[in-house]
């Protein structure tokens, strides 16, 4: 910051740790001139809540607290609004809360993911004026609003989308790698991700211990192969998301 002209503000500045599995228990402190920075439980970064642990416990439960205060005032106000008036609230105060960095959901276990779900059926429920407790499919597939989980597989897919077509950020694309057989196969017009190498476990371990390159390389290959060789983003969106409207909603 000092080779940029640029100031730290000490009282915006926080310290998290991190720690690796099985790491000891450090005392981290940073003295940055007569400041001492110590380490904090949480820390916010660009609207997202991470936690030393990386459950994003912290986060959704930030998120759920945010979206109960926009029902509140949805709630006053629905007796004046209609469905379809009442619908473009929900979507723009509480869905678009609910999708905001949801990728970075992606493998944590449903009761997890649960909280928000129950945040989406509570708006699903406001749009139609009926009680919190009704049966929400219907709702949700009266809406076109995919649940929750559905809606995390479709931003991680995007932001596949993008690094195995070379239009993603570098750090993204890095991350996954189209798969190019060693000799003319089949498959080399799949347009499948390659699986990243892992030392001492299984080729794909279990959803909440993978990283993004692993669940993203899964999910991509389970796609059908009209998904994965769709010829724009706007095609792929489509693709996906009727894809995923079927697993979810028409089971």
């Amino acid at each position: 910051m000092s080779a940029h002209h640029l100031k730290l503000n000490l009282d915006k500045t926080e310290l998290l740790f991190l720690p690796g599995k099985d790491c000891p228990t450090l005392d981290l402190t940073i003295n940055i001139g007569t400041s001492i920075v110590s380490p904090t439980q949480t820390a916010r970064n660009l609207g997202v809540t991470l936690d030393n642990k990386l459950s994003f416990t912290a986060h959704i439960a930030a998120t759920t607290h945010c979206c109960r205060y926009t029902f509140y005032n949805i709630r006053r106000m629905r007796p004046q609004l209609t469905q379809k008036a009442t619908q473009v609230l929900a979507q723009a105060l509480v869905i678009s809360r609910l999708d905001y960095c949801n990728s970075l959901l992606a493998g944590l276990p449903a009761c997890a993911i649960r909280p928000l779900q129950l945040i989406q059926n509570a708006a699903a429920c406001r749009v139609f004026n009926l009680p919190k407790f009704s049966h929400t499919t219907p709702l949700l597939r009266s809406l076109h609003w995919l649940p929750v989980t559905a809606r995390i597989h479709f931003k991680t897919m995007v932001l596949a989308y993008h690094a195995a077509n070379g239009s993603g950020p570098s750090y993204i694309q890095d991350m996954v790698k189209l798969y190019i057989p060693a000799r003319a196969l089949r498959s080399a017009s799949a347009k499948q991700l390659s699986a990243p190498a892992l030392r001492g476990g299984p080729k794909f371990p279990s959803s909440k211990t993978c990283g993004f390159s692993i669940l993203a390389t899964k999910w991509w290959n389970e796609l059908p192969i009209e998904i994965r060789t769709a010829e724009s983003l706007h095609i792929f969106r489509g693709r996906l998301k009727t894809h995923l409207f079927r697993l979810h909603l028409e089971r």
